[in-house]
């Protein structure tokens, strides 16, 4: 079946509550493509190799986590900027990107997702006063550090970037997909066991084992490839679109 781009676009803003969020870069339509949306790919990153997936296969959309036009980034379209956008444009498709958004999402977002994944029980965003808080607070079955972190590696089928042990059972967890490592010291003030993110920073160490937690750098790219496809495989459900995830590996 198909839908009205308009329509889409509607849906998903609402749905993923984009008015109330504050952001980096803008979230829903960034480019625009064919007026009507049959055939859409999903991924992480809207990099060359997915919009070269995404012409060759012939699909009117790409939905995406990271998009473009970022908060202080250069604005002129030249370079790798303007090979992306060019093909976007030769080939008709619309890019759809949603950042915040898709992250703190309760049900689609990159947060809820690996705690789908993982086995994790939410209890809510770290700030109650703020819908879109990318911090959560939730537990596991009580385990150790290093059962964690196989664990991780396990699910997410690549090594850690970066781990900190901890002497300590491992019942009460903060996580943050991505790069959230800025916010190690508002989990640990959470009294949480194990904080999980994606990056790490040489201060990100230092605090996790001053402050007896342990800590868990599993990837950026690896810890969000689960949001995009998630409401990918809604939006399949709900409008009947053809919907195909691609994953373009990244190590980082």
């Amino acid at each position: 079946m198909a839908i009205a781009r308009s329509e889409l676009v509607d849906y998903l803003n609402k749905q993923l509550n984009v008015s109330a969020i504050r952001d980096f870069c803008p979230n829903g339509l960034q480019v625009e493509g064919a007026d009507t949306i049959q055939r859409v790919i999903t991924g992480v990153t809207a990099s060359q190799a997915l919009l070269d997936k995404a012409a060759e296969k012939g699909v009117d959309t790409v939905l995406v986590h990271h998009g473009y036009f970022w908060k202080n980034e250069p604005a002129n379209i030249v370079g790798m900027k303007q090979r992306r956008i060019k093909t976007l444009l030769q080939n008709n498709i619309n890019l759809l990107a949603y950042h915040l958004p898709l992250d703190v999402h309760p049900i689609w977002g990159n947060n809820a997702q690996l705690a789908n994944l993982m086995g994790w029980r939410i209890q809510g965003p770290a700030d109650s006063n703020d819908a879109g808080c990318a911090l959560v607070i939730g537990d596991c079955d009580e385990t150790n550090s290093d059962d964690l972190a196989a664990q991780l590696e396990h699910k997410l089928e690549r090594p850690l970037t970066c781990y900190v042990s901890a002497n300590r059972a491992i019942k009460k967890l903060s996580w943050c997909t991505g790069g959230g490592q800025g916010f190690i010291d508002q989990a640990a003030a959470l009294g949480v066991d194990a904080f999980i993110t994606g990056e790490v920073s040489e201060q990100t160490v230092h605090s996790a084992r001053e402050q007896g937690m342990a800590f868990y750098a599993a990837g950026h790219h690896a810890t969000e490839r689960y949001g995009a496809k998630a409401l990918g495989e809604h939006l399949q459900q709900q409008f009947q679109l053809d919907v195909e995830f691609i994953d373009i590996d990244n190590p980082a």
